[in-house]
Formats: structure tokens, sequence, C-alpha cells
């Protein structure tokens, strides 16, 4: 059994969210108070990456400690390769009860990772029509086609003109109650309120605010277009770099300043919407005596473009919007209140934080950071992205090596290659690549890569549809024929619409 001593660890995980997108982060319009309330009883991290700019990735990244060469989840159809150990499996086996609820993201849909008890609301792949969310919906006879076309490629063909217009941010189809936000807070606020004492996970993953930039009324109306401010980054026109390397989910060179702004306000409304949810598990942890034994970890799997080199999204190269992602950690006690810790740190320093934090020896895979100890942190960080490909033909890896000062993207083929001077071009506009000053460091970064990667990194992608998931009531057979029969529901009704 679980000591009763042991904290509780409630972790709020985003999708898409850039890293200045929070008041506490120093954004003048997003009004985000019970999130920066987490920032001021806590420490927030500021120099936070992803170890992958993709959902399915980059989540594989945070439960098992290990990069994407490591782990084999290259996709957002991938799977974990075998002989991985997970830190929800292994306070599982410590005691802890261990629940995750919302978007996880995972193939299969119910991966067994260690948590006890899921309860998902899935968007992107096949996960959508195996969810507990998704057949919510149906049990009350509603459709999320705003989402479908953003998201299915057989929607995203019939979607009307409004949708390319606006770059799919208009105010949801789906009442609040039932808009998957709603819905995922909704189910983590009654986890929270059956934890009882210490030793308990819930992991709350949140679709938003990744596109389409949907919130609900009220929200869909809490921020004036007009009237916000753009972020460091935008540009009038795509940079000739980019428009060659990422010409957008939407067309990035279509991208104007109103449309701009009008997405700014759907993805800001968003990000408040899972504010007040925050404040409401918050809340709970307090009425339940719970919060000063609760670790509660508020971060997000990747960045988004919103507007920076005139680019809507994500993909191209790992430039900081992507790469770097809102960190906040609130320790048990209230330790180090207000505190800003600039390290370089990354979504691999989680797990071993984590398990350190809940009295467990991580395994030595898992060799991150513990961020609960101070310390001068790294001089260097990577992340990588499957992009390009090698002489031989064979695909290749985007690596980012990135100091507090200085920013290689290696790509395939090198010579492709971007450095940046991040102290005299914090917007990475100038490429210094092949820049004879910069010689040395270069090649110090590109070796920094090659050590990081390993002599030779396996870049296949692992899948497994059939790996083992958890058995819980919920969970639909694989072969029951339950993933026609609910897409089939949601063509017929979307056919209504």
């Amino acid at each position: 059994m679980v000591r009763e001593d042991r904290p509780n660890i409630l972790i709020v995980y985003t999708d898409q969210h850039r890293y200045d997108c929070l008041g506490c982060c120093g954004n003048p319009d997003l009004r985000t108070p019970h999130i920066d309330r987490l920032a001021a009883e806590g420490v927030r991290f500021s120099n936070a990456c992803t170890a992958y700019p993709v959902c399915t990735p980059a989540r594989y990244s945070l439960i098992s400690g290990v990069p994407a060469h490591r782990h084999g989840g290259f996709n957002n159809h991938s799977t974990p390769r075998p002989g991985l150990r997970f830190f929800p499996e292994l306070l599982a086996e410590a005691g802890y009860r261990t629940a995750a609820v919302g978007k996880m993201h995972y193939t299969p849909t119910y991966l067994d990772v260690g948590f006890q008890d899921m309860l998902l609301a899935e968007q992107d792949g096949l996960g959508r029509w195996d969810d507990d969310y998704h057949r919510h919906l149906r049990s009350l006879g509603l459709v999320d086609l705003l989402d479908l076309e953003d998201q299915r490629e057989e929607y995203r063909r019939e979607a009307p003109p409004q949708y390319w217009e606006t770059f799919g941010a208009r105010e949801s189809d789906l009442p609040e109650k039932h808009h998957s936000t709603t819905w995922i807070a909704d189910r983590a606020v009654e986890v929270l309120e059956d934890w009882d004492r210490g030793g308990n996970l819930l992991m709350a993953g949140f679709i938003k605010p990744h596109h389409p930039f949907d919130p609900p009324a009220p929200w869909s109306r809490m921020y004036d277009p007009g009237k916000l401010t753009l972020l460091p980054g935008w540009t009038e026109q795509q940079p000739e770099t980019d428009a060659a390397n990422n010409p957008g989910y939407f067309s990035n060179a279509s991208l104007d300043e109103k449309a701009l702004r009008v997405a700014m306000a759907g993805y800001y409304a968003t990000i408040s919407q899972i504010d007040y949810h925050v404040g409401q598990m918050l809340e709970v942890l307090e009425q339940r005596d719970a919060l000063e034994n609760t670790m509660v970890i508020f971060t997000a799997d990747h960045g988004e473009y919103l507007g920076f080199h005139h680019m809507l999204l994500k993909g191209g190269y790992l430039y900081d919007p992507l790469i770097r992602v809102p960190l906040l950690v609130r320790w048990p006690g209230g330790k180090h209140p207000g505190t800003v810790d600039e390290r370089l740190t990354g979504c691999t320093d989680l797990a071993p934080t984590i398990l350190r934090a809940a009295g467990i020896q991580p395994p030595k895979e898992m060799a991150g950071l513990n961020l609960a100890e101070a310390g001068p942190g790294p001089e260097l960080i990577c992340a990588e992205r499957l992009a390009g490909r090698r002489p031989d033909g064979t695909v290749g890896c985007q690596v980012m090596v990135r100091s507090h000062k200085l920013k290689l993207i290696r790509t395939e083929p090198r010579e492709n290659s971007l450095f940046f001077d991040l102290e005299r071009d914090p917007l990475e506009l100038e490429n210094l690549f092949g820049q004879p000053e910069f010689s040395d460091e270069i090649r110090r970064f590109e070796a920094a890569a090659d050590r990081w990667l390993g002599p030779e990194p396996d870049l296949t992608i692992h899948l497994d549809d059939r790996a083992e998931t958890i058995t819980t009531p919920n969970i639909p057979a694989f072969d029951d024929g339950h993933r026609e029969d609910i897409a089939g529901y949601f063509r017929r009704a979307a056919e209504k619409r």
C-alpha cells in the first residue's frame, strides 16, 4: 500500500499551447487568473521545451522520460517500443491510484501505460471512434461538426467556405456544457472528489487550445480581435525559407492580420475556458484539504505559431513558438512561491521529477533533471522531428540544439540548416549557418546533436495497434464493429446539418 503521506499528483496538460500565452508568462491580453495562481504559489520554468513538436511523440516522451528516437513514437499513429517504463506504471506499482481523463492520444487508444482508469476525449485519428466523449455526444444526439471538418479529411474536403476564410476559428456548434473542455474538466473534478489523502495521480489532458479555435458561447465573446496585441514574431509576409518548408494546414500565404486576430481571439478564449476549470479543480482540492499535499503541474505537449513568421498552427522548422511550452509546478506545501526558474528544461524532466517526489527511484533511462532540486541545469537542450531525406534516401531527422543564447536547427540535407544568435535575433529571422565567425559554435552544436541521437539512431516508426490496453468496462473491443457504427452515426448526423 502507498503511504498516505506521499503526495498527490495532478497534471493539467494542454495541447498546442504557445509558451507566452498565459497571463503569468507576460501576455498582455490573456486572462488566466487560476493558472497564474499556480505560478504565484509555485515555480514557473521560463525555458521549458518539448522533445518533439507533435502531439503523440511529445506525450510518449512525457510519460517515458526519453526522446522520440528512444521510444519510437514519431507520429500521431504510433506506439512506444516494448521494454520502456512509464511514470504512471511505476506509481501504480508503488500503490498509487492512477487515472487519466481527456486527451491522451495513444495507439491503441486505451494503451496500458499504468493508468488504472481512463475516461478519454480524443480528437485525431481512430481514438475519436473509441473514446468516451464521442459516445457521450452520440447519446445526446449531438455532433461536433466544426471539429470533424477540421480534423477528419473526409469532412475537411467538404468544409464550407467560411471554414477556410476563418482558418477554422468560429464559435463552437456545441453548448458549453457538452464542449470537450467542459466534459474533460467535469470528469477530472469527479476523480478529484474521490481522492482520499495521499497517493493519487490524475492526468487531465485538454484538447484545447489545439485547432479548430472554436470556443463555445459565452467564451467565444470574451476577446475582441481588434484590441489584441500581436505576439512577437508576426511578419507581414512569410519568409521564403519557411514558405518552401511549411505552406500550412491552411494557406499561410493567405493569412492576414484580420484573420490572425480572429484566430487569436478564439485561441485565447479556449485557454481562458481551461483556466476557469483549473480554478474548479483547485477549489475541490482545497475543500478536501488536499491541495497542500498535491503536486500540481501545468504544461503542454508543444507550441503554436499564432502568427510567428506569418504562420499558423505548427509544422516546418523547430522554432521557439513550437518548441517552448508553458511549465508551472506548484510543489506540495507551496514551496518556492513566485519563483521563476530560467534553466533549460524539457518534458523528459517531468517523469523523473514526479517519481522522486513520490519517493520512487527512476529507472536509469529517465536521465532528466529533478526539477525540485536547485542547480545550474544543462548548457544545451535538444529536440527533434522526422523531416527531410538523407543522401542515401533514408528518412532524416531535424534536430534542434539550443542554449540560452544560440540555436542550431540541423536539417536534412545539412546545407539547409539554420543557426541563430538568439540574443541579437530572438525572432529567428537571420540565418547565420555557414557564417565563418560562428563556425566553431556550429561545429560544437552539431557534435552535441550527434551525441544526443547516438551513433545509429533508430528512426523507424513503431506501431502496434493491438498493444496491451487497460481492461475496464468503458473500453470497447478492438474488432466489435464499434468504430464503423459510431463513424456512421456522425456521418448521418452531419448530413442532417
